[in-house]
């Protein structure tokens, strides 16, 4: 056990915003893909003059193939939540991230699975740059 007063290491949580127009969904597709078995991931470094490069920008999508709305809406909290949780601890600031839910998993895949797909994912896209 740490010694009274000690403080535990410090955990850089890197802010986070929404991605909202269109062409910049269309950008992060050009970019690095890996696809998981709840969804795929799509991340790509934003160029110097493409917003603020402090922050990493996450979007969330998901098709009609997934469902109707109500089962496409579902999908999209699951995908933010298990962002929310891990992005800002294994996400790079300077980045754009896209997660989009793949049919039959997106919605009903359980969530600790999700959270671990999203690990791996985030580790191979970003190698042992990490």
């Amino acid at each position: 056990m740490a010694a009274s007063g000690a403080t535990p290491p410090a955990v850089f949580l890197c802010p986070m915003e929404s991605l909202k127009n269109r062409a910049d969904f269309l950008r992060a597709n050009r970019g690095r893909r890996q696809v998981t078995p709840g969804f795929i991931l799509l991340a790509r470094h934003r160029k110097p003059g493409e917003g603020d490069g402090s922050v990493l920008r996450v979007g969330y999508t998901c098709s009609k193939k997934l469902g109707n709305a109500v089962a496409r809406n579902r999908a999209k909290r699951r995908l933010r939540e298990i962002a929310r949780a891990h992005l800002p601890k294994l996400g790079r600031a300077g980045w754009d991230y896209v997660l989009i839910g793949r049919p039959n998993e997106a919605e009903s895949r359980q969530f600790p699975n999700l959270s671990d797909d999203l690990k791996a994912a985030l580790n191979r896209i970003h190698g042992d740059q990490h």
